[in-house]
């Protein structure tokens, strides 16, 4: 069978994607390698989403979910491998199991935590590092841990780990926070939140798992080691864009750069979300883009058929 569109990524943006083109009766697939939902689904809480109460991330993605199936969309867990064209001009995803042919594609696959790249990071995830508190802030009961980074997530995050721990110290290389001013109000009202300033880690330590941050600060080029349980890493996110290389152009930092119908270089292969190249990284802006997307989709393949 083919397809009309094949949707990579099952986040907000794919999910909208899918929602709008099914809705326009296209034959529409979701190929998530996880489950539905996204980075967003590990969020705490959404509560910037126009018309939407305050929700967790995993719920309001439910519901996205829901609602493109209820139009018909199929979403099928499917580890993409490589993405092809055969003589007839239709993609070919290919998987670790089997090949979905599709006349379009569109890129939804989103955005994976950025690491430290420090000594000591690698060995010791899920023994003290992670890149996600909805995910491990419960093993830290009464504990002290970090946070490195000084954006929204990094700041909401500490947030929700003072529901757990005993102190969160926010390591952030400036004098001033990246995240919006709601989010540092929050924070800064924290008894439980303390900042380390103009602050880099240069190594995290432990021996079964993380027991301190070897920390430098960038004005007084001193060093300490800060005593921690746990380490939450927050810099930053890396575009999971490389299976597309072959068909797209890609930013020095790997984002998918498309026109203003999200359309790449490639007739017929649309991005959206967090994989595209843009200035704003937000649940709304990833809808509108797999909005526009899924309505180009559909209008190109009027056009071809």
């Amino acid at each position: 069978m083919t397809y009309d569109v094949a949707i990579i990524g099952g986040g907000p943006a794919g999910l909208t994607a899918a929602l709008y083109a099914s809705r326009s009766r296209l034959r529409t697939v979701v190929l998530e390698k996880i489950s539905p939902g996204g980075q967003i689904a590990l969020t705490d809480c959404i509560e910037n989403y126009p018309g939407v109460p305050k929700m967790s991330g995993y719920e309001l993605t439910q519901v996205m979910e829901k609602q493109a199936k209820e139009f018909g969309a199929e979403i099928r867990l499917f580890e993409v491998l490589e993405l092809r064209k055969n003589q007839k001009g239709l993609f070919e995803v290919v998987g670790d199991r089997e090949t979905v042919t599709s006349k379009t594609v569109i890129a939804a696959t989103g955005a994976a935590p950025r690491k430290l790249g420090v000594e000591g990071e690698e060995a010791f995830i899920s023994r003290g590092v992670s890149y996600c508190a909805v995910c491990d802030g419960a093993f830290y009961k009464n504990k002290t841990v970090a946070v490195v980074g000084g954006g929204n997530t990094a700041v909401e995050e500490a947030v929700y780990l003072t529901k757990f721990v005993r102190r969160v110290y926010v390591i952030h290389r400036r004098d001033v926070l990246r995240a919006v001013k709601i989010v540092q109000e929050r924070a800064f009202a924290s008894e439980k939140i303390e900042f380390v300033w103009n602050s880099i880690v240069e190594k995290i330590k432990g021996q079964d798992k993380v027991s301190a941050l070897e920390i430098r600060n960038k004005e007084s080029g001193k060093s300490f080691d800060l005593p921690v349980d746990g380490v939450f890493i927050y810099v930053g996110m890396n575009p999971a864009g490389d299976i597309f290389q072959p068909f797209v152009e890609l930013t020095d930092k790997g984002f998918i750069v498309t026109d203003k119908n999200m359309m790449t270089r490639t007739p017929g292969l649309f991005a959206a979300g967090d994989v595209r190249d843009k200035t704003v990284w937000q649940v709304s802006v990833a809808v509108g883009d797999g909005t526009l997307a899924a309505l180009m989709a559909e209008k190109y393949v009027t056009e071809i058929t």
